[in-house]
């Protein structure tokens, strides 16, 4: 076994795909390769993975990944015509008058693959996007820095989490059973102090198993896990893609957030939130092909 090697869990069945990130002697740390866990294992307890065990794998995500972003899109039209229809046609006969302004987003992520597959979704759904791979334990640090520059209308706090296996006598209310969760928990405080009116800053926080009870007290819109299972690394993305083209004169349906991820509302739920999307006009000029006469000496 070395670092680089897609394998499987002998003693969880082979359920879950991971990516061997270090070996120390006879223990290794790894990374789902679909699912947002960060693991260690003992290199026997792992099993190098087939190529055709990954490739139908890793379809099976990709079609439901493809579902889940044409989905969005069809919301993106509906969303769009529906603002539209509600101004008044007759004053502004022309509909390609209209511009359309989603919500911007920040994206803070404790894992460098994972991140490019979000940025890479936000492109791909014209969604602006500003993403920084940042270590989980940086993260209230970097988003104190980064919030007055950005000023993002949602953000997105996650990377890595579980609940940990040394801790005896574990306590699923207790933080210090969660590899990350205080971390989040600390991002999103510090989000709050930056703002505090929850329809003005969206915040989607957490991982796998994280504590999604102490994430939403702590300011949170979104977050994981209810169920404290395993999310799918793009679950926080749809979510954030859904409040960033939901008007703001309407609320992210905490329900329809099942069609939209892939684990459900065991995997991610929230509290009743404005949307980010508006519609303005007139569409924005080519300015170079505009014929100014200057006014200003």
């Amino acid at each position: 076994m070395k670092q680089g090697d897609l394998v499987v869990r002998k003693s969880y069945g082979g359920d879950i795909t991971f990516r061997i990130d270090a070996v120390f002697q006879d223990m290794a740390v790894i990374k789902g390769t679909e699912f947002r866990l960060l693991a260690d294992s003992p290199v026997q307890d792992l099993v190098n993975v087939s190529e055709a065990t990954i490739k139908r794998r890793t379809q099976q995500a990709h079609i439901h990944m493809l579902e889940s972003v044409k989905s969005i899109e069809q919301h993106q039209r509906q969303q769009t015509e529906r603002r539209r229809a509600e101004f008044k046609f007759s004053e502004v006969p022309d509909s390609s008058a209209y511009f359309d302004m989603p919500g911007k987003i920040l994206h803070l992520d404790g894992d460098s693959n994972y991140l490019q597959k979000s940025m890479a979704i936000y492109n791909q759904l014209r969604v602006p996007a500003e993403g920084h791979y940042v270590h989980e334990s940086n993260m209230a640090d970097m988003l104190y820095r980064l919030l007055p520059r950005v000023h993002p209308d949602i953000v997105v706090i996650t990377g890595h989490d579980g609940v940990l296996k040394s801790v005896k006598d574990r306590d699923l209310y207790s933080l210090q059973s969660y590899k990350n969760s205080q971390n989040f928990v600390k991002a999103v405080q510090i989000a709050r102090q930056f703002e505090r009116h929850l329809d003005l800053l969206t915040v989607v926080a957490g991982a796998c198993q994280s504590h999604f009870e102490a994430l939403l007290q702590s300011g949170a819109n979104f977050a994981s896990s209810p169920g404290r299972i395993m999310i799918h690394a793009l679950d926080p993305v749809y979510v954030a893609v859904k409040a960033s083209y939901t008007s703001i004169g309407e609320t992210v349906q905490i329900g329809d957030i099942t069609s939209h991820t892939m684990t459900g509302l065991d995997g991610l739920g929230g509290i009743e939130t404005r949307g980010s999307y508006r519609v303005g006009m007139p569409k924005w000029k080519d300015l170079s092909s505009l014929n100014v006469t200057p006014s200003v000496i």
